[in-house]
């Protein structure tokens, strides 16, 4: 969709003008993993509108590959308001105006199901199975058990506004049970199945996806990995990107290079890693920056600890600016930062401006 931010806070109603942005959970992700260097592909429907060609240029930017993105003359681009506030209080408001549109009627008759399951990792979100049925058929036939399927990633992001009566937290359930790497917040989980107890709990409600990232706020994230060398569909484990080739090329022409062969050992325990602190300004595209981090990691073939850093840092990138899609910081700083020892990690304290050239020495500072 296109974001209206505004030009002040506020209240909707008493806000003069807004500045145009792009939003939505797998295109943000999408531009991401691009600006991080990756070969990507957005496969969606937006209106043939201004707003659309706003939105496709906008992606295209990032180096993302747009050429499956449909423009649907009958239906306008979706957008939305917000206001300046943080989601989380009360004062913050959102207005959609989404219903109807071009990417809110996608189904299996009109995506291409091959240009969608061509990369090494196909990632999907819960909002796209809320917006219609034919939405949700299109989820339901993208985490298919099949053999040659690519890792399909899904982040849960449970919306209950989104859904109509009570069925959306059995179908983010379900879905979430045929996918391979798996992002949920420990908030959305109690709040969608009642989940309490930690990430541990959220484990044994989950203990299909080879990769499950539960999500703990402000205070890091743990990961849950299943060992093995079990191909896609059986959820193999960390290691499971390493067994599909990279069939979509470079922005040079070559092909991107494959992960580590060579998973880590299995722990059920999970690997807990914690959050920089961060100077947030807003929340909104946190969630999608670390898992376009936590897919750069996994891509690359980076250990699962070095991959939640790395998901931290994306986010953090997404925190320190009002926008709800920012560029993470450049390689050269995130896999410095990454690898810094576990006393320099937890001294580390990010703030606005902190991915820009020249902020280097000013990233690692000790309360």
């Amino acid at each position: 969709m296109v974001t209206f931010l505004p030009s002040r806070p506020g209240r909707l109603a008493d806000v003069p003008s807004f500045d145009r942005a792009i939003g939505g959970a797998e295109s943000n992700v999408a531009c991401g993993l691009a600006a991080a260097g990756h070969a990507v592909r957005w496969v969606s429907r937006v209106g043939a509108d201004g707003f659309g060609d706003h939105l496709v240029e906008t992606v295209a930017s990032y180096g993302v590959d747009v050429s499956y993105v449909d423009r649907d003359p009958a239906r306008p681009t979706g957008v939305y308001f917000r206001t300046a506030e943080d989601r989380t209080t009360d004062a913050h408001e959102v207005a959609y105006y989404r219903a109807g549109s071009a990417a809110s009627v996608m189904s299996v008759a009109d995506v291409d199901l091959a240009a969608a399951r061509a990369g090494r990792i196909l990632h999907l979100s819960g909002i796209t199975a809320a917006l219609s049925e034919g939405c949700l058929g299109l989820l339901r036939e993208l985490t298919a058990p099949a053999g040659g399927r690519p890792v399909v990633s899904f982040d849960v992001n449970h919306r209950p506004g989104l859904w109509t009566g009570s069925g959306g937290a059995e179908v983010l359930l379900e879905l979430a049970r045929r996918a391979d790497i798996v992002f949920v917040g420990e908030d959305e989980a109690e709040l969608a199945w009642g989940v309490t107890g930690g990430p541990s709990a959220v484990r044994e409600l989950l203990p299909e996806p080879g990769v499950l990232v539960v999500k703990e706020g402000a205070k890091g994230a743990t990961a849950f990995q299943r060992g093995g060398a079990g191909g896609a569909s059986a959820a193999g484990g960390w290691g499971l990107v390493a067994q599909f080739p990279a069939p979509l090329a470079g922005r040079s022409g070559t092909p991107q290079a494959r992960a580590s062969e060579t998973p880590p050992p299995a722990d059920p325990h999970g690997t807990f890693e914690p959050a920089p602190a961060v100077d947030v300004v807003a929340t909104v595209g946190a969630g999608d920056a670390f898992a376009a981090g936590f897919l750069s990691g996994a891509l690359r073939g980076l250990p699962v600890r070095k991959g939640l850093r790395l998901g931290h840092l994306f986010a953090a990138a997404a925190l320190t600016t009002p926008a709800d899609l920012a560029p993470p910081p450049a390689r050269d700083t995130t896999d410095r930062l990454i690898g810094l020892d576990d006393a320099a990690w937890e001294r580390l304290r990010l703030g606005p401006g902190w991915t820009q050239a020249g902020m280097a020495e000013q990233e690692v500072r000790t309360p």
